[in-house]
């Protein structure tokens, strides 16, 4: 089965390599806007719109789609704006526990297919001081959190529960599991 991932991004795309999986990569064009709140209920949205968008192009395809945000102290937090917001982000989440979601969808129209899961994992920050905080701020533009776990030089994560992959933003583990319903 043809597969298409409907992203851009460089984890996303690594990690699925990793998996020993062929496809072909589109991102998708939708807009990223959710009436829903709760962290696990947005990624779940956010990624079906993602999927779908790019599913209706290819129906013959696998479509896999994820969103992923990290929510902290009520707040859910995507990716910075600018170098200020990374700047706040990353004070907010300054020696703090948070959870990061990561909401995939598979989708195969010709089959009448249609997998959702959303995987956690809470990590805790260490506590830096403002001067380092202001050097990381702006290196992780495109992360949601402003921070990169995969990066050598990014040690603003101390603990983590749950998955790595996750925080990166594609969880293997639970991809792995949602690709044996395009097995049977």
């Amino acid at each position: 089965m043809k597969i298409i991932l409907a992203s851009r991004s460089p984890r996303r795309i690594a990690l699925l390599k990793e998996m020993g999986k062929k496809f072909d990569v589109c991102p998708s064009q939708a807009p990223e806007h959710t009436r829903y709140r709760r962290p696990h209920l947005k990624v779940a949205d956010l990624s079906a719109q993602k999927a779908w968008e790019v599913a209706q192009k290819y129906p013959q395809t696998l479509v896999i789609g994820a969103d992923t945000l990290v929510f902290c102290q009520g707040e859910v937090i995507g990716k910075p704006k600018d170098k200020q917001d990374a700047l706040r982000i990353l004070k907010k989440l300054n020696g703090a526990w948070q959870s990061v979601y990561t909401g995939v969808t598979m989708i195969h129209l010709a089959s009448k297919t249609f997998v959702r899961a959303v995987d956690k994992t809470r990590c805790k920050a260490r506590r830096l001081p403002l001067t380092q905080l202001r050097e990381m701020a702006g290196k992780h533009m495109d992360k949601a959190g402003a921070y990169a776990v995969q990066d050598q030089d990014d040690q603003f994560i101390e603990k983590m529960q749950g998955s790595r992959t996750n925080v990166v933003g594609f969880p293997v583990e639970l991809v792995t599991q949602m690709f044996q319903e395009f097995k049977k």
